[in-house]
């Protein structure tokens, strides 16, 4: 099954698409699809309505996707976390996960448009996999507790301005992550446990058509679980919050390929989680962001 909200922003619908992709409402369950409903089994109870045949198909072609998870309360994200992106960013593999946040006002739908900020000259497409926490994480033991502590999965794409991390930031990148509309979310949130194999899935990205990131989680430097477990000695993780885990090779930062600009389209995906799709806008033109 994949949980998803939606309708409009700011007025989405819970809702979930069972194993026969039939979209049903799950209004009856819960107001919305937040940290509350995962941290209240909201995923155990999903399934046991649906195997009772309790919850009522809803109408749902032609409406908006929002993203999977409202509200989160806080965005942690792990920079150069894959071998090959690091090698083409011009930097040794790091050996502690790096650490940066974005604004949970970044999260925005999957194929709501993106905005290039003022005075972006090198706004960046970055795949990723994200990690929604169903459970307090705090100081854990090991990884191996980690993944006890995830709801599910989702696809996301910590768009990047480069300029304004690198140059403007004085060595702190939140200011080239955190412009409006800059991390689309979604559009499936899938359980955990029904994802069989997250240290081996497949991520791509592509801008007007054409190919520019295409790995596997294998390329991983820190494992989710370790991400999760050595975050938890730093942070406490809540239900609902979002983890961006790193992007892989074939970014506009390695200099093989243009930056994004207005009229540009960026899609990307990961196997079994979905695909998105969002066109490039400039922020003065563009009418108010889509936010959570």
């Amino acid at each position: 099954m994949k949980l998803v909200r939606l309708g409009d922003p700011g007025r989405e619908r819970p809702a979930v698409i069972d194993d026969r992709g039939v979209t049903r409402d799950l209004s009856s369950l819960t107001a919305d699809i937040d940290g509350a409903f995962l941290a209240a089994d909201g995923i155990a109870r999903t399934r046991r309505a649906l195997a009772e045949d309790a919850l009522p198909v809803l109408a749902a072609e032609g409406l908006r996707f929002g993203p999977p998870v409202a509200r989160p309360g806080a965005v942690v994200c792990v920079g150069q976390n894959y071998a090959a992106h690091a090698a083409e960013s011009g930097s040794e593999p790091p050996s502690r996960p790096v650490i940066f946040f974005k604004p949970p006002n970044t999260v925005v739908g999957p194929h709501d448009d993106v905005e290039i900020p003022r005075g972006s000259a090198k706004t960046d497409w970055e795949v990723e996999l994200a990690v929604v926490i169903g459970r307090t994480a705090r100081y854990l033991d090991s990884p191996e507790q980690a993944l006890d502590h995830v709801a599910g999965y989702a696809v996301s794409n910590d768009v990047s301005e480069r300029d304004f991390q690198l140059e403007h930031s004085g060595g702190q990148w939140s200011k080239g992550k955190s412009c409006a509309t800059f991390n689309p979310l979604g559009p499936f949130l899938v359980p955990a446990d029904e994802v069989p194999d997250v240290q081996g899935l497949r991520l791509r990205s592509f801008v007007n058509g054409e190919p520019r990131q295409d790995s596997r989680t294998t390329d991983m430097i820190f494992s989710v679980a370790q991400i999760v477990y050595d975050l938890s000695q730093y942070l406490v993780l809540d239900p609902g919050d979002v983890i961006n885990t790193g992007t892989p090779e074939g970014v506009a930062l390695s200099g093989r390929f243009p930056y994004l600009r207005p009229g540009d389209a960026m899609e990307i995906e990961i196997e079994g989680l979905g695909r998105q799709r969002q066109a490039l806008v400039a922020a003065e033109t563009s009418s108010q962001s889509s936010l959570v």
